[in-house]
């Protein structure tokens, strides 16, 4: 007669890698790719109305931009992110000015340690704000036929 061979015992860390470990391994995959790979970039032009330093425990840098066509109609406020230092200090030496900002967004972020929206800006610059200026209409000429 045969002795039953016994069965190897799977260690405790095995499955606690496999429960645990791999799931975070994903999870960690997935950030860096949400986070490095941007869905959209562009620009955005108008009026820097607000931008402050927030957060409880992540404190992040988040501005709103007035757009607007036409003045006297009413803007539509764009909310964004900044992660750069240098950026932000930019920023708050232009609030209330006339600023283009280069952003892109990047979607799937699950946490608001990033910033409260999907919109990084990366650069900005400054519109020279040239006002309204009034000029009388010249009258048309008529086209000789």
């Amino acid at each position: 007669m045969q002795a039953p061979t016994a069965r190897p015992r799977t260690s405790g860390l095995k499955w606690f890698l496999w429960l645990v470990g791999v799931p975070l391994l994903l999870f960690a995959g997935y950030l860096a790719f949400v986070v490095n790979w941007a869905y959209s970039d562009g620009e955005r032009a108008g009026y820097l109305q607000k931008f402050s330093h927030k957060g409880w425990i992540c404190k992040t840098w988040e501005g709103e931009l007035a757009m607007t066509t036409v003045p006297g109609v009413a803007p539509v406020l764009w909310n964004f992110t900044v992660k750069h230092e240098a950026v932000a200090a930019q920023l708050n030496a232009m609030a209330g000015k006339r600023v283009v900002v280069h952003y892109e967004e990047h979607r799937g972020i699950p946490t608001q340690c990033y910033g409260e929206t999907n919109h990084f800006v990366s650069r900005v610059s400054e519109i020279e704000d040239i006002g309204v200026r009034s000029r009388p209409v010249e009258a048309l000429q008529e086209i000789p036929q």
